[in-house]
C-alpha cells in the first residue's frame, strides 16, 4: 500500500498489463475458457426461463401462464403483509435512494472518479439504481392503491386494479359439463392479474443481481480483504466500513417487505453481472498499465486460473444464502400472519 491518503487504498502495481507477454500465456488461456464456459451457461439459464414468460397466442387471443419467471404488475411496489401499507415500503426505498446516493457521491469526491474501477462501487450504483426505479414504482403503486381506497378508476380499470381485472373469458373450461365444483361460480369473478411491464422486470432482475452481488461483496470485503489488511496494519475509515454494510441493511429491509420473487435461474444474471466487471478490468488493463483493485484478478500469478475458479463457484452460495434468506421469510411470515401474507413464493 502506499503512504498518502489519497492512494492509499490503492495496491501495489505489479506486472506490467499493457504488454503481450502479460496476455499471451496458459494462466490467461484457462481463465478465459473460465470466463467463456460462465457466460455460456448464464446465458442458456437465461435464455431458456425468460423465454417461457412470453405470452403463447391461443387463436386470436394471447394467454400467460403462470412460470417461474411471471411476476404480477402489483409485486413491484406491494408489501408482504395486507396489513402494512405501500407508503411505508416507498419510504424506505426513497430513504435508502437518498442515503445510498448521498455516499456514492461523497465516496466520488473523496476518492475520485477511480473508485468505479472496484466491484463494490459498481454493485452500489447497481442497488442506488434499484431503489430509485423502486422509489417510482411504489409511488406509483400508491397512487394505485389511493385510488382503490376512494373507489375510483384508474387507467379505465375498476378501483380493484391492485389486484389485476377481471375477464370472463379466463375462466378455465372444464371438460365435464356435469362437473358442479367446476360449473359453480359467476364467471366475472375470475381474476386477471395484470403481468409486469418491461419495467417491472427489469426491476426484479436488478433485485436478483444486487442479492448475490451484495453478499458476494460485502462477504469478500469482510472474510477476506479486511483479515488481509488488519494483518498490513492498515485502519479502515468510516465511509469503506459504511458502504461494506448499508447496502445489504437496506436490501434485507427491502427484502423482508417486499413481494417479489426470487427464482433460482435469475443468478444467470449475476454470473453476467460479475462477466462483464471482470472484462471491463481486462479491456482498461490490456490498454493502459494500472494496478488491479482485487489481488486476485491479477493474471501474473500462477494461482490466477485457481482464484478466477473459486470466485466463479463463489456466487453459488452467495446467491444461495439470499435464496435461504427468501424462504425463512415466506416460513416465518406464511406462518405467524397466514390470513396476511400475499407472496407468491
Amino acid at each position: 500500500m502506499k503512504d498518502s491518503h489519497k492512494d492509499s487504498w490503492k495496491p501495489i502495481m505489479t506486472a506490467k498489463t499493457d504488454t503481450q507477454s502479460y496476455w499471451l500465456n496458459w494462466r490467461v488461456l484457462l481463465c478465459a475458457i473460465w470466463i467463456v464456459v460462465s457466460v455460456i451457461l448464464a446465458s442458456l439459464l437465461v435464455w431458456k426461463y425468460e423465454r417461457l414468460r412470453k405470452p403463447a397466442r391461443n387463436g386470436s387471443r394471447e394467454t400467460q401462464q403462470e412460470t417461474s419467471a411471471t411476476l404480477y404488475e402489483d409485486e413491484t411496489w406491494r408489501p408482504c403483509l395486507k396489513g402494512i401499507h405501500p407508503a411505508w415500503l416507498m419510504a424506505l426505498r426513497i430513504v435508502a435512494f437518498i442515503a445510498l446516493l448521498v455516499l456514492l457521491i461523497i465516496n466520488a469526491i473523496v476518492d475520485g472518479g477511480s473508485i468505479f474501477y472496484y466491484y463494490t462501487q459498481w454493485t452500489f450504483t447497481s442497488i442506488t439504481i434499484y431503489f430509485g426505479l423502486g422509489s417510482l414504482l411504489s409511488i406509483y403503486g400508491c397512487y394505485q392503491h389511493h385510488k382503490k381506497a376512494t373507489g375510483d378508476k384508474v387507467g379505465n380499470v375498476d378501483g380493484d386494479a391492485e389486484q389485476g381485472m377481471y375477464d370472463a373469458s379466463a375462466l378455465p373450461q372444464s371438460s365435464n359439463p356435469f362437473d358442479p365444483e367446476k360449473s359453480l361460480g359467476d364467471p366475472e369473478e375470475v381474476l386477471v392479474r395484470q403481468h409486469a411491464g418491461i419495467w417491472g422486470y427489469t426491476f426484479q432482475i436488478i433485485f436478483q443481481i444486487n442479492a448475490g452481488a451484495v453478499m458476494l461483496t460485502d462477504c469478500v470485503f469482510w472474510f477476506i480483504i479486511v483479515p488481509f489488511l488488519t494483518i498490513k496494519d492498515y485502519n479502515l475509515n468510516f465511509l469503506i466500513v459504511i458502504m461494506h454494510s448499508i447496502n445489504a441493511v437496506f436490501l434485507i429491509g427491502d427484502t423482508a417487505l417486499n413481494c417479489l420473487r426470487f427464482p433460482w435461474f435469475r443468478i444467470g444474471y449475476f454470473c453476467l453481472w460479475t462477466i462483464t466487471y471482470v472484462l471491463f478490468q481486462w479491456i482498461v488493463h490490456a490498454c493502459i498499465y494500472l494496478w488491479w483493485p482485487y489481488p486476485f484478478l491479477d493474471l501474473s500469478s500462477s494461482y490466477a486460473p485457481l482464484w478466477y475458479f473459486a470466485v466463479a463457484l463463489l456466487h453459488v452460495p452467495c446467491y444461495g444464502i439470499f435464496a435461504l434468506l427468501m424462504k425463512l421469510k415466506h416460513h416465518v411470515l406464511s406462518t405467524r400472519y397466514p390470513d396476511s401474507y400475499q407472496c407468491d413464493r
